[in-house]
């Protein structure tokens, strides 16, 4: 039997956050399968309008701007590490994925901060605003697997702070409904027989 990896990855990567959110939905699947399914996630295929909404809002500064709107074809986690600036932070197989960025998110246009996975833990540039999106699949029972999805953000000066705080109480709906389409995602596919 699987056992909750400990610490998990996010606690290495975001030990004291100062904000941020847990979703957690129980996948009528085995933890093997769960896992395979949660990993090889389509993010292009998320289900649920209201996230497909909430990412549109989210670019519509993009597309006043005049910038084309990127529509990709496909968007795995290795495709956001890849082309974005989103970067994998690491990996425990089969139980638990890392991803995160450094940006001001709380601008109408984020300002990504360019930044390579062994610097993340040390990056303090004032003004800026570290973000760890994790995702675990965890026994649940017998036959059941667990997944949750946790946000941990936290922010290198006082300035950024209050900045971010602003954004997060505007924002965290739209963020919820983009993690729990994750999850729900993950789990469809994962139960489809």
């Amino acid at each position: 039997m699987v056992t909750t990896p400990s610490p998990l990855l996010a606690d290495r990567f975001a030990p004291r956050p100062e904000f941020g959110r847990t979703d957690l939905i129980v996948v009528d699947a085995d933890p093997a399968t769960a896992w395979k399914s949660l990993r090889g996630l389509d993010l292009t295929e998320l289900r649920g309008g209201l996230a497909a909404l909430a990412v549109w809002v989210r670019d519509a500064p993009e597309r006043v701007r005049g910038r084309p709107a990127r529509t990709p074809t496909r968007l795995t986690w290795n495709d956001l590490d890849a082309g974005t600036d989103w970067m994998i932070l690491g990996e425990n197989p089969g139980q638990e994925i890392v991803l995160a960025a450094v940006g001001k998110f709380w601008r109408p246009v984020v300002k990504w901060m360019p930044c390579e996975p062994r610097d993340f833990p040390d990056f303090a540039e004032p003004g800026y605003g570290k973000v760890v999106w994790s995702f675990t699949a965890l026994p649940y029972g017998d036959r059941r697997t667990l997944f949750s999805s946790e946000i941990r953000v936290t922010l290198t000066d006082p300035r950024a702070w209050v900045s971010f705080r602003r954004y997060w109480r505007i924002s965290t709906p739209a963020i919820a409904l983009i993690a729990r389409s994750v999850l729900r995602t993950a789990k469809n596919d994962a139960e489809r027989p």
